[in-house]
């Protein structure tokens, strides 16, 4: 009996040495105590970033671009985790950069069709830019023409998001107006007047 539990207690001692040693071993495979807070990054050029990032054992990976013009380009405008954040060694911070030209879009067709679908599709298009330009026609609010820069477009041409698209739009056409003098229409008066 003394045996047992002799063997019992050293089973007991055996596991708890184990489970000690694996828990042990545990926080330094995941450098339980090895923590980094993520420094602020933003403002500063991609390659610096990355540099500062990879002095404090961090990886920068470069995860997205937008465009704003008042933002120098390739620069960060974003990151994520967040500054403060605490994380081990090793961790990716994903940033997110100020492109170095605008992102180009491009059009379709949009001649031959209403002035307000037009809008609506460059609009969809990303393009806030607009202008429309009275041209005579017989159709009234129909886009006969793209340009820009002064240049016609034609369709599947490339622009910037951020260009100011000009719409030729037709006016339409206009009601002719009789007006009477003493019963005598206005056509009627100017033929007399020639007359002397």
């Amino acid at each position: 009996m003394k045996k047992i539990l002799l063997h019992i207690g050293l089973m007991i001692i055996a596991a708890f040495a184990i489970g000690w040693m694996a828990m042990s071993w545990l926080d330094i495979w995941t450098r339980h105590d090895s923590t980094i807070t993520v420094p602020s990054v933003k403002s500063l050029p991609y390659s610096e970033a990355s540099v500062l990032l990879d002095a404090e054992g961090l990886v920068a990976v470069l995860s997205d671009s937008v465009y704003d013009k008042s933002t120098r380009p390739g620069t960060v405008i974003e990151q994520n985790p967040k500054v403060g954040t605490v994380v081990k060694e090793g961790r990716e911070i994903y940033l997110t950069i100020n492109a170095f030209s605008p992102k180009m879009v491009t059009l379709p067709a949009l001649s031959d069709i209403s002035v307000r679908q037009a809008k609506s599709i460059l609009e969809g298009l990303e393009i806030k830019n607009v202008i429309e330009k009275r041209v005579p026609s017989d159709f009234k609010d129909l886009v006969l023409a793209v340009r820009y820069k002064g240049n016609r477009l034609s369709p599947g041409a490339r622009v910037p998001v951020n260009a100011t698209i000009e719409l030729e739009v037709g006016e339409g056409v206009h009601e002719i107006i009789t007006d009477t003098i003493g019963g005598d229409s206005l056509g009627h008066v100017s033929e007399q007047l020639d007359l002397f």
